[in-house]
């Protein structure tokens, strides 16, 4: 997300910090630096300028000194950038909520409302979907589908070409719902027809949320279009998608704030969990390389299964940990995302994240996908106990060719199993108070200690 911006930003902050001296070359080379990135991020020109002049102005200010005036600089960035990003804004849910979901063709409504269901459903909303886009073929199929998988109410009437008589057809259904999610048809453009039929939507369904669905590869356009929902059907916020795999991302951002409508969600991939609460100082924060905790948690609050939790932790306090837990974990590991995703999440994992190859990041998510594929050709009792596939090598050898996974990757997930219960135990020890001498001496030898004084 943003790459080049984020090491350039990075790049910046730490010439700042670690000069000498802030001569006129040096504020120079930094400042074409920052207008560089920020303009092939799709940034508007005289937002750069404005941002760059002020740093500069600030930066060769003779009445600060030293420490204070890095401070001062490096400050005034973060201020500037948070500034351009806009406010931050939550939807607080009420007791009955309407979503309706508005965008031109291609933009990811569809998908989006499968995102929001998950994210609002995880969070104890009752949550429903209905499809009213009456012109694409197969949008109500899609929408359907996508809610089948997530064992959500899915309210469609493909024959019916009246998107009112639907609502009218499932209005009393959809009362048992305190989150009803709306689609509705997109258009290559906002003609007079699509607003006639939005407005028409919205009088019947009365919408506590209008949210305008952009992709972000349409940079600034992203103003202009913001500003003509606005005007036309009165949106009450913009949830950009495609936030993974764009250059342009920087531009629909700042565009949203320019047109003074607030981002509320962003898009960043293509599973159900792919969908962040835009939060523009964490934002900014991961863009420096410090990560976003507070999104990490969100996203594995999302992913997370509560019942499959409830077990693993009940495991865990017995002492009963499984390779079937240890699977559980790896599952919702892969549903956050890739391994450079979440290592650009956690705070301090920002700058290790590019001393790591691509490579070396592949390889370990091949393994996690071994290790997976290695528990589903055990038997039950192999996962309950797996010490004995290390004393029955045909064990071994009949999981590496029923998986596909070498011996070598299949021995490894059983010694890193072996240590978390370890650990797992001498932790359940020492909370009961019963540390014996031997796991004293265990212990001692992890941490390289002959004895304990």
């Amino acid at each position: 997300m943003l790459g080049k911006l984020s090491e350039a930003l990075k790049k910046a902050t730490d010439k700042i910090a670690n000069a000498i001296f802030l001569d006129k070359n040096l504020v120079d080379s930094i400042i074409k630096e920052l207008q560089r990135s920020l303009i092939e991020a799709d940034v508007n020109v005289q937002l750069v300028l404005d941002i760059t002049g002020k740093i500069k102005k600030a930066a060769l200010d003779e009445r600060l000194k030293g420490v204070e005036k890095k401070e001062h600089i490096i400050k005034l960035l973060h201020e500037e950038l948070k500034t351009i990003l806009g406010e931050k804004r939550i939807i607080e849910l009420q007791k009955r909520n309407v979503f309706i979901m508005l965008g031109l063709y291609g933009a990811g409504k569809t998908t989006t409302i499968s995102k929001l269901a998950l994210h609002y459903g995880k969070r104890g909303a009752k949550v429903c979907a209905i499809g009213l886009d009456v012109h694409r073929p197969a949008a109500t199929t899609q929408l359907k589908q996508l809610c089948d998988k997530l064992n959500i109410a899915c309210f469609i009437k493909p024959e019916e070409k009246d998107p009112v008589k639907i609502w009218k057809h499932f209005e009393k259904e959809m009362e048992k719902y305190s989150l009803i999610l709306v689609d509705t048809a997109g258009r290559d453009a906002l003609d007079q027809e699509l607003i006639k039929e939005i407005k028409s939507i919205s009088k019947i369904a009365k919408p506590t949320e209008t949210l305008l669905v952009i992709p972000a590869d349409i940079g600034q356009t992203a103003k202009k279009q913001a500003s003509v929902f606005k005007e036309a059907v009165n949106i009450t916020g913009v949830i950009i998608t495609r936030m993974d795999s764009t250059a342009k991302a920087g531009g629909a951002l700042t565009a949203c704030h320019e047109a003074n409508v607030p981002v509320i969600f962003i898009g960043t991939g293509e599973q159900p969990a792919d969908l962040e609460l835009f939060n523009p100082e964490a934002f900014l924060s991961r863009l420096l390389g410090m990560g976003d905790l507070e999104s990490l948690i969100e996203k594995i609050r999302t992913i997370t299964d509560e019942k499959t939790l409830a077990k693993t932790q009940k495991n865990i306090e017995e002492g009963k940990l499984t390779l079937r837990d240890v699977q559980a974990q790896l599952e919702s590991m892969e549903s956050i995302g890739s391994m450079d995703k979440i290592m650009g999440m956690i705070p301090g994992l920002g700058n290790v994240k590019q001393k790591i190859s691509p490579e070396q990041l592949e390889q370990q998510k091949q393994k996690m996908k071994n290790y997976k594929n290695a528990v589903n050709s055990m038997t039950q009792y192999e996962i309950e106990n797996p010490e004995i596939i290390e004393k029955e090598t045909t064990r071994m050898q009949r999981i590496s060719k029923g998986s596909g996974v070498p011996t070598t990757d299949i021995r490894m997930l059983i010694k890193q199993y072996k240590m978390l219960k370890e650990m797992i135990s001498s932790q359940s020890s020492m909370a009961e108070g019963k540390l014996d001498n031997k796991l004293l001496m265990k212990m001692a030898k992890k941490f390289g200690k002959r004895k304990f004084h």
